[in-house]
């Protein structure tokens, strides 16, 4: 299990409690710290004594902060184990969860499994699902990617929930792409999808993932939050060289689509600076995508939504247009 921790001092002794109630003596624990600046580096160190004596245990203290997608990569360039997950440094498990989810896998003999998990907001809990209805059930990732118009596997991009084969990794499917500082998962979970042999879902609920944490980049507006531009930029380029381009572009695109009008919704939260290149970034995005799959989209979106966007797109051509 591959875990970074930046700047969690408050969170990262439950994190650490929960890993030691699901440790065994073949569990690998890689505690990544992307360079924190508070007392996190402490208590990690202190951890890999206790941790030690239940499961092997290596602690990376990055040299630089590189945000999560590159301390990921960090833990994934050391770990050794045959199959790998995740956890982020303010989350935490139910006992023996990792047990149950090693056995899923195994079990099922697919290339990854994907499970439910629990969204924890100060003491309220929700249960949230894996989008897809078939559990337990070995399929082809890529038939789980459509249909365009509904919320589907990849949607639900969180790469801890879930545990993947180490085959995975030796094919170059598991490393995120570098200094992506927020929407890393989405490259990530299309590129699984679309290249992976085989996956499952399993009614598996042991992740809590905490929200409303300070300091947290979902609650902050400030220019880090503007990568999920080129996140998805990635995603459309990469799905446009997939052979069955004509089938998963819509979904691409209406994703992408999606993800502007929503953060366009929420723009009094972000800096004045920060809006004017959310606006700015978000028309020339708009521009780059293929238009004539850009005009099918958003005939078929909501009229708050596709207004939105439309007005975006009419910014964008007028810009063009004084240029």
């Amino acid at each position: 299990m591959i875990v970074p921790f930046y700047n969690v001092q408050q969170y990262a002794p439950d994190t650490l409690r929960s890993l030691r109630r699901n440790a065994r003596p073949e569990f690998e624990f890689i505690l990544v710290d992307d360079h924190s600046r508070d007392d996190t580096p402490r208590i990690l160190e202190r951890a890999v004594e206790e941790l030690s004596d239940v499961a092997s245990v290596r602690f990376i203290r990055r040299e630089e902060n590189g945000g999560l997608a590159t301390a990921r990569n960090t833990g994934l360039d050391a770990a050794e184990g045959e199959y790998l997950t995740f956890l982020d440094g303010d989350d935490w498990l139910a006992p023996g969860y990792l047990g149950d989810l090693v056995t899923a896998i195994e079990e099922l003999g697919c290339d990854f499994v994907r499970t439910d998990h629990i969204q924890a907001t100060a003491r309220a809990r929700a249960v949230f699902r894996a989008p897809h209805g078939r559990r337990s059930e070995v399929m082809n990732p890529r038939d789980a990617i459509l249909p365009a118009d509904r919320s589907t596997s990849v949607d639900y991009p969180y790469a801890w929930a879930g545990a993947y084969h180490r085959r995975l990794l030796d094919k170059g499917l598991l490393h995120f792409t570098d200094g992506l500082r927020t929407a890393e998962d989405r490259p990530w979970i299309w590129k699984l999808h679309r290249e992976a042999e085989s996956f499952a879902v399993v009614s598996l609920m042991g992740v809590f993932y905490r929200r409303g944490v300070a300091g947290s980049l979902t609650q902050i507006g400030d220019v880090r939050q503007l990568d999920f531009i080129r996140a998805f930029d990635q995603v459309i380029e990469e799905t446009a060289a997939d052979p069955q381009a004509d089938r998963l572009l819509p979904k691409a695109v209406r994703t992408y689509c999606a993800i502007i009008a929503h953060h366009l919704s929420e723009i009094d939260k972000f800096e004045p600076s920060v809006a004017k290149q959310l606006r700015t970034m978000s028309a020339a995005a708009i521009k780059r995508m293929p238009q004539e799959l850009l005009t099918d989209v958003l005939d078929t979106m909501d009229l708050h939504r596709s207004s939105r966007l439309r007005r975006l797109r009419r910014r964008a051509t007028t810009a063009k247009a004084a240029a």
